[in-house]
């Protein structure tokens, strides 16, 4: 009996010290930003030194337009560049899952853009939304068009880094995807095929709802990251012209270090972790929900055998 408890704590013996370190090194920081969040601190003090203010800071993000600006341009943000990944990003998955000459080739050019330092993209884009010797302004000018203010207006500079975000990381969505459409039982598809189903409609009917499960699971975690996106923007328009790029990533960074102001931007640092937690909640209650809904289909399945 003591040798199978001695058994059966072994794993849990050699875990402990990886177990140890890791909850040091995520909670210690943690612990950090939530006791700093309720201070009035700035850079020329010891945390030991800052006033404690209580829930100040907190109620000071309530009243503040900048914040609630920078929130719903990250809301925004994210919502826009996540669907279009993930219409782009899927549509090329069934576009190449098929055996084409060249298409390993094919497939691993679509991935480059996400090997890519985010730092390097965004000078990369900025660089091609010159005003004037900017790639895409040259192309205009060369068609007799207008040249447009990519980075210079509000509007055109929300827009550009929705578009260099997508061309990063759909190559994302599309990895995942294709993993998925390859993992699919071919029984399902070669069924449809015998019954007489388009491509469409296997698809719409057998594709799609077979891919379901890692299509939420892979749009959950492209939703927590571009939530956190932060040197893309930086680079190209450090959140201007106004505050019309400035997400919630930016606008901590900004609060600590040009505004000096340590305690709100921890404060700020606890709201978007909270709202990232939520994300990760419902991405694993979604996959709990799967887990039990096929353990529930496989019993039916045993018991009508």
């Amino acid at each position: 009996m003591q040798t199978a408890n001695i058994n059966r704590l072994t794993p849990y013996l050699f875990l402990a010290p990886a177990l140890i370190v890791m909850t040091i090194a995520l909670m210690y920081p943690i612990g950090y930003m939530i006791y700093a969040s309720f201070l009035d601190w700035n850079p020329s003090q010891r945390i030991g030194e800052a006033e404690f203010v209580g829930l100040r800071n907190y109620i000071n993000l309530l009243g503040d337009e900048a914040f609630r600006e920078s929130f719903f341009v990250t809301v925004k943000f994210a919502a826009v560049v996540v669907s279009l990944e993930m219409v782009v990003g899927v549509g090329l998955a069934l576009l190449l899952d098929r055996n084409i000459r060249g298409m390993s080739l094919l497939r691993t050019l679509f991935i480059l853009p996400m090997m890519i330092a985010p730092i390097v993209v965004g000078l990369m884009w900025r660089y091609m939304y010159h005003p004037t010797v900017g790639i895409f302004n040259r192309t205009l000018k060369s068609l007799g068009l207008e040249p447009i203010p990519w980075l210079s207006n509000g509007d055109w500079a929300f827009a550009s880094v929705i578009i260099a975000d997508v061309w990063q990381w759909t190559p994302f969505i599309f990895i995942l995807s294709l993993a998925a459409l390859q993992s699919l039982p071919q029984s399902a598809l070669e069924a449809a095929k015998i019954d007489g189903a388009t491509g469409w409609q296997q698809i719409i009917h057998i594709k799609l709802p077979l891919m379901m499960p890692v299509l939420v699971v892979t749009l959950l975690l492209r939703l927590i990251d571009a939530f956190k996106v932060l040197e893309v923007i930086l680079v190209m328009t450090n959140g201007g012209p106004g505050l019309s790029t400035e997400i919630l990533s930016l606008r901590i960074s900004r609060t600590a270090s040009e505004f000096r102001e340590l305690g709100e931007a921890a404060a700020m640092s606890n709201f978007l972790l909270i709202l990232l937690m939520v994300l990760t909640l419902a991405m694993f209650l979604y996959n709990k929900a799967v887990e039990v809904r096929n353990a529930r289909l496989r019993a039916a399945a045993e018991g009508d055998e």
